[in-house]
């Protein structure tokens, strides 16, 4: 016994005793082999995960490359400055935003939310921002490019994937933006004076489900100093330990005691907020925030 107990702590599987009984010799033998094709397919199955793993780290790069990262991203204009920033629940997500000059007076910018998480939808994300983005330095008007869009994405869209879109062009020179709202939380304007108004939506749905559906459009005009503040449904749906959710009423208390600060410092500020109402929570959703302050000619 003491040979046996010697045995098995330097790691033998199993023993057998004489005189040797060849019934349980062979058990044991396939006892044995059972227990080490269990742990080849272990160390298979890890190195699948680890290649897995690597292929997200490269994924989230590249989606990240994919969204505007520089900021200010137009360091000659006065006129106007633009912030924004999206963290993903997981390695990849289907949150995105976007921005990009028109022409010298006019501003296009988006932020959409994905359904589902994951590949899948990080994939659906980089589609879509594509699309819109082509479509949009066309200089269409945001209902006839989000209408050519939502076609596009009918046609090509897979396993009842969609997806909400906020799309306007903020025209420059005077402050005025005209937008399309395709099922996306209504974005807030935020006066300086620290008034905050809701914007209206516009009756539109999802985008990549129902083809020829026709978007209406609205209008806004913004104020010297104001900022036009758009976000994704993972800041208001943000949980903490008591299952509560973050909310609406509390991002329109904080958007209000910021009044004056600048986009990068209120931005962060915001997901400093959220996560603190977390405390700790694991992320549900990705969370995705964009402003831009309008300064005035």
């Amino acid at each position: 016994m003491d040979n046996i107990r010697t045995a098995m702590n330097r790691g033998a599987f199993d023993f057998v005793t004489k005189p040797i009984n060849f019934e349980d010799l062979e058990i044991t033998i396939t006892k044995t082999i059972d227990e080490i094709r269990v742990m080849q397919m272990a160390m298979k199955e890890h190195d699948q995960l680890v290649s897995i793993q690597y292929d997200l780290n490269i994924a989230r790069d590249i989606q990240q490359a994919i969204l505007p990262q520089v900021f200010p991203p137009y360091p000659g204009r006065s006129d106007f400055d633009i912030y924004a920033t999206m963290i993903a629940a997981k390695e990849v997500g289907g949150d995105f935003y976007d921005f990009f000059l028109i022409n010298n007076d006019h501003l296009g910018f988006v932020i959409g939310d994905v359904s589902g998480k994951g590949v899948p939808a990080a994939i659906f994300m980089a589609v879509s921002r594509t699309l819109i983005r082509a479509t949009g330095l066309k200089g269409l008007p945001p209902t006839e490019c989000i209408e050519y869009v939502n076609n596009l994405l009918c046609n090509e869209s897979v396993s009842c994937m969609f997806v909400t879109v906020f799309y306007g062009i903020l025209n420059i020179s005077t402050g005025e933006l005209e937008y399309v709202n395709a099922g996306h939380n209504p974005p807030y304007i935020l006066h300086n004076s620290g008034e905050l108004t809701k914007v209206n939506m516009t009756g539109g749905t999802i985008m990549g489900c129902f083809e020829e559906f026709k978007y209406a459009s609205g209008r806004v005009k913004l104020n010297p100093q104001d900022i036009f503040f758009l976000f994704t449904d993972g800041v208001t749906e943000a949980m903490n330990p008591k299952l509560e959710l973050y909310s609406e009423v509390r991002l329109e208390t904080t958007l209000r005691q910021k009044p004056g600060l600048p986009l990068k410092p209120l931005i962060g500020q915001i997901f400093d907020e959220v996560n603190a109402f977390a405390a700790g929570e694991p992320q549900s959703d990705d969370i995705t925030v964009m402003g831009i302050a309008w300064y005035g000619k």
